[in-house]
């Protein structure tokens, strides 16, 4: 555990973000391991998915914001990709970005994000997505709260919640 909590300190630190003298995230189910990555056709995915998470995890969609039940999620657990179930954020990271979205401030891992260069409607952002997959989860942006100043604002549909046990 102490080496998934360093590791998640080392790719903050790499990220040029300033680490407080606030407790590292809990890493939860989280550890740094090769993610063997899932690959399925369109219509493998559409047989898995709802159409929503269709929409959003593989066409890199939005949903309406204030619409996932996921949003107002206050118990225990950890957030999994909606696609594949590789743990992606720990409740102990989520909070009320007031944005409409379930908001992170760290995921359980780094390793099992991956983030590319969004430079839809005319901006350029920073999109999220799942190391396993590949499926489209929402965007960080730098305005969260303490200790990473980080947002990671994720379509709820693209998490499925797994309470503590």
């Amino acid at each position: 555990m102490k080496f998934a909590i360093s590791v998640i300190a080392l790719a903050l630190v790499a990220a040029g973000i300033a680490l407080a003298a606030a407790p590292a995230p809990a890493v939860g189910k989280g550890t740094s391991q090769v993610i063997e990555k899932i690959v399925k056709t369109d219509a493998e995915w559409k047989k898995l998915l709802t159409p929503e998470q269709y929409n959003v995890l593989r066409e890199h969609g939005t949903e309406r914001a204030f619409t996932s039940p996921l949003n107002h999620e206050k118990h225990k657990g950890v957030f999994v990709c909606a696609a594949c179930g590789l743990t992606l954020f720990s409740s102990d990271t989520k909070f009320d970005s007031g944005t409409g979205w379930p908001s992170f401030w760290a995921p359980i891992d780094p390793t099992h994000i991956g983030t590319t260069s969004d430079k839809s409607f005319f901006m350029t952002r920073t999109e999220v997505h799942c190391a396993r997959c590949g499926g489209h989860l929402g965007h960080v942006f730098p305005d969260g709260p303490k200790p990473t100043g980080l947002r990671y604002c994720m379509n709820g549909v693209s998490l499925k919640f797994e309470p503590a046990q």
